[in-house]
């Protein structure tokens, strides 16, 4: 078997099998296998798991089965005091590999991400030691520089000069154009060994890693200086040059707009994109709204004047802005909203604070109402998503956490980090195509869980849409898109208003749906004629609200608007059952007779 030196620069790498099963080492080869990437070898007395999985493919299937019957794996013995554990073969020689994802099937017996699985010592994956590989054709990039250790290199050297320029006072003399993340890893760990710590060396690996490796020249690129957006193209190399105090030793030519634009006037998802708080942020995502201020789009020639594939800005479809449908006749007559004016206040609020809380009595039509309209200024159920709130609901479960869960091939079951109901909702809504398309969630009893304990950090995010804040557990920049709304309902017999804490109360509006305020007042009377049922249960149900003295323990007519209440008995049944409990729980410990007071026969006799 002809052999390969090993690929310079590059550490041994492992995997540790579940269960205790033992470990698995290898390197890289400087030769490359047959899908372009370097070989790898398995080294010798390295563990693997003998089990093949559903998972594993027809390839790494022969391939195992060739080394078993070489004998290159053979069994391990198991140990007679854990006669359950996993069963295992050992390397009985090196073992060159195709590709580290094919050593990484091999060794698992499924299929699984070398660049991903294969760890250093320390923990760094195998991807950090090799080349950039594929990237979009077109990216876009925030650097800063109104403030490098206390210059503003926007106005001082970057739109003068035309460049745009990292720090690097504590590098060496960089040799490779692209170097690899684990080379500027050595470097920045060596230079700066007691100048910064341990976060802001990871955090500086990355963003040169971005500036040198990751941009390429037709890159749109952004920065902010003085108050106003800087757009422009990247037209050159990154090159290293001795520039005063190390505060630019790192450049690249820039093409910049002559005009600029006042960060107040931006549209609302680049700021959230701007306030990452990072030197260097991939600004993709938002790559269209940056062109359409500058009225142009595709690549730009090598000199960074339009090239070809550059477009007029009449030439691109109009971008669909956000917005929530007008209210109708018809919405009103559906939900037997007789006054509209209260519909379209219901949509300014929601377009204007994006969050809101229907708060009454029982049997308001809180959830039905939201779940109404959620769907209506969504557009269907499809961009509705529905989360009831209880005293243990938790932070992990409403937005993301880790939880146990079970690998579907190998059965092994370990905490993972999972999304919950509004990450989910947000990454929908955050789709490229779907930001102009609102999308609800609707918290049913949101007053029921611990608000503070729940929401964490997002609370910030709630009255400032236009920010970004750093998750708990996932450590991503997060921000909530501007196309998901919430609405909330609360159930004031529960727990009064007055008991929200004053951080939710400044960030949602309150919206009041009682039998004694529009649009609940007269709802039933109004439901019973469409229906062209008599409205004794109407005049019922308003005797009995006028008795109860606390509007907070009123009755809704949602009780009795059901096709129960209307067959033989059912009226008397659904009040004794349904109604008198409430109020029974209600004047607990009063020594009131409350059937004496709230029952039908004393209603009925009170009517004229």
């Amino acid at each position: 078997m002809p052999q390969h030196d090993r690929l310079p620069g590059t550490p041994e790498f492992l995997i540790k099998l579940p269960k205790d099963g033992g470990e698995a080492r290898g390197h890289l080869l400087t030769a490359f296998g047959g899908n372009g990437t370097h070989k790898f070898v398995l080294q010798q007395g390295s563990s693997v798991a003998a089990e093949a999985w559903p998972g594993l493919g027809d390839h790494a299937r022969r391939f195992r089965a060739e080394l078993r019957e070489s004998e290159a794996l053979a069994d391990v013995s198991v140990d007679p005091g854990r006669p359950q554990e996993s069963r295992l073969w050992v390397a009985t020689r090196d073992i060159t590999c195709n590709s580290s994802s094919a050593a990484a099937a091999l060794v698992y017996g499924y299929d699984s991400s070398g660049p991903e699985s294969w760890r250093t010592v320390e923990g760094h994956p195998l991807a950090d030691y090799l080349s950039t590989g594929w990237r979009a054709p077109r990216k876009a990039w925030l650097v800063r520089g109104s403030n490098v250790s206390g210059h503003n290199l926007v106005r001082q050297l970057w739109l003068e000069e035309g460049a745009v320029s990292l720090a690097g006072a504590h590098l060496p003399p960089l040799e490779e154009s692209d170097p690899t993340k684990s080379a500027l890893r050595r470097f920045v760990e060596e230079g700066y060994e007691g100048a910064a710590s341990y976060n802001q060396k990871r955090g500086l690996v990355d963003e040169l890693h971005a500036f040198l490796t990751q941009m390429r020249v037709g890159d749109t690129v952004a920065t902010i200086g003085d108050g106003r957006l800087h757009i422009g193209r990247i037209t050159g190399e990154a090159v290293q040059t001795a520039s005063p105090g190390g505060l630019s030793d790192l450049r690249r030519s820039v093409a910049w707009q002559t005009d600029s634009h006042p960060y107040d006037e931006l549209p609302e998802a680049v700021q959230q994109k701007l306030s990452v708080q990072h030197d260097v942020v991939d600004l993709t995502g938002v790559l269209e709204a940056l062109e359409g201020l500058t009225g142009n789009t595709g690549p730009a020639g090598p000199s960074g004047t339009d090239g070809p594939a550059r477009q007029s800005a009449a030439g691109r479809p109009a971008q669909r802005e956000l917005s929530l449908p007008d209210v109708t006749e018809s919405l009103a007559a559906e939900l037997l909203v007789h006054d509209r004016a209260w519909l379209e206040e219901v949509r300014e609020l929601l377009t204007d604070d994006r969050q809101l809380v229907f708060y009454g009595p029982p049997g308001t039509g809180k959830t039905y109402l939201a779940m109404k309209l959620a769907e209506y200024f969504g557009g269907g159920p499809e961009q509705v998503k529905i989360v009831q709130f209880h005293p243990s609901y938790s932070y992990e479960d409403f937005f993301e956490g880790f939880r146990p869960m079970e690998d579907a091939e190998t059965r092994e079951v370990a905490f993972r980090l999972t999304a919950g109901p509004l990450r989910e909702l947000a990454d929908l809504a955050s789709r490229e195509g779907n930001r102009h398309v609102p999308h609800f969630l609707i918290i049913d009893e949101i007053n029921r869980a611990n608000l503070a304990k729940v929401f964490g950090e997002l609370y910030f995010l709630l009255e400032y849409r236009t920010k970004s804040v750093r998750l708990t557990y996932s450590g991503d920049d997060f921000a909530l898109p501007p196309n998901l709304f919430v609405i909330g309902t609360m159930n004031t017999a529960d727990r009064s208003i007055a008991l929200v804490d004053a951080a939710m109360r400044r960030r949602f509006a309150f919206v009041e749906l009682s039998p004694r305020v529009e649009p609940t007042a007269g709802l039933l009377a109004r439901w019973l004629k469409r229906e062209g049922r008599e409205t004794e249960p109407a005049h019922l149900l308003d005797a009995l609200n006028a008795r109860i003295e606390e509007a907070d323990f009123a009755i809704g007519p949602s009780y009795l608007m059901k096709p129960g209440v209307y067959r033989d008995g059912g009226l008397e049944r659904t009040w004794r059952t349904k109604i008198l409990p409430l109020l029974e729980e209600h004047h607990y410990g009063e020594g009131l007779d409350v059937a004496l007071r709230y029952g039908l026969s004393s209603l009925r006799e009170q009517r004229p």
